[in-house]
């Protein structure tokens, strides 16, 4: 049975459910685990400078005493300003955020491109690979980092 849909809703800057008539939107597993991955605040490492000057790491309480935690530290880029090393901690972050698609065999291989898009829009492609190196999803995120100054 197919998991339930996460789509992004861009007017709000957030992922949500769909209906479809009476029923909640199903399948497309893969994009609602990237999106989930991607937009959920993971814990911030204890040498990461938290970008509103505070001391809270974020994160999910479920990832405590847990390997590996959920989600990504792209968050920590909130207020980074429009550099090649923005687009560097991007790429890092995302594959982090991403790097158990591979360790529990869903794909073989993802790989990840940032790019400025435009002044203070960062856009990110990912791109899944099947274990016989066809294209599973190749996604694309050019709306999420509005925000970066």
């Amino acid at each position: 049975m197919p998991d339930i849909s996460l789509v992004w809703d861009v007017d709000n800057s957030r992922g949500d459910w769909q209906l479809v008539g009476p029923v909640l939107l199903t399948g497309n597993d893969l994009a609602s685990a990237a999106l989930i991955s991607l937009f959920s605040d993971r814990i911030a490492n204890p040498d990461d400078v938290i970008p509103d000057g505070t001391d809270d790491p974020r994160g999910w309480w479920g990832d405590l005493g847990e390997d590996q935690p959920i989600g990504s530290r792209l968050w920590l880029l909130s207020r980074a300003k429009q550099t090649q090393e923005t687009l560097n901690n991007a790429v890092d972050y995302s594959r982090e955020a991403l790097q158990w698609f591979i360790d529990d065999g869903v794909v073989a291989r993802i790989d990840v491109f940032a790019q400025w898009v435009r002044t203070s829009f960062l856009g990110l492609q990912v791109i899944f690979y099947n274990q016989d190196g066809t294209t599973a999803a190749a996604l694309s995120y050019a709306w999420a980092w509005n925000q970066i100054a």
